[in-house]
């Protein structure tokens, strides 16, 4: 199994929808930063000068709903990488009952940071997530 990002957020009144519920926007704000996060803790900088990654494509599995004053607790995982394409898989758990609240994966294309052309994600890239 791949090595996973983990991080602990507690749901403000910022977070929260007409339903009380956190919004789905928010929802995949968290994937993108805990995304983001997890790549500029691991990536050398000068990994981090030469490439930037932008999302394909979402697709999110909603489990249960979290409210006001919740503490979820997000794992990121790099499930694979092929060409260009990265695949990053994202769960959110309620800390207290550790339900699942939702799963996601998201398709994750490497550009090089000049040309904003697609690069292939090297076995150096592949080596910093396993």
């Amino acid at each position: 199994m791949p090595k996973s990002f983990h991080k602990t957020i507690q749901v403000t009144q910022d977070d929260l929808d007409d339903l009380n519920h956190v919004n789905n926007v928010r929802y995949v704000q968290w994937i993108q930063y805990i995304a983001k996060e997890h790549w500029r803790e691991k990536a050398p900088k000068e990994l981090l000068e030469q490439s930037i990654w932008v999302v394909k494509s979402h697709f999110i599995e909603y489990k249960r709903a979290a409210v006001l004053d919740d503490i979820i607790d997000i794992k990121t995982y790099i499930k694979e990488s092929k060409g260009a394409l990265s695949i990053r898989m994202v769960e959110m758990h309620d800390q207290k009952t550790k339900q699942l609240l939702l799963k996601s994966k998201t398709e994750w294309v490497l550009l090089d940071s000049q040309s904003n052309r697609p690069i292939r994600v090297s076995d150096d890239i592949i080596a910093i997530f396993k």
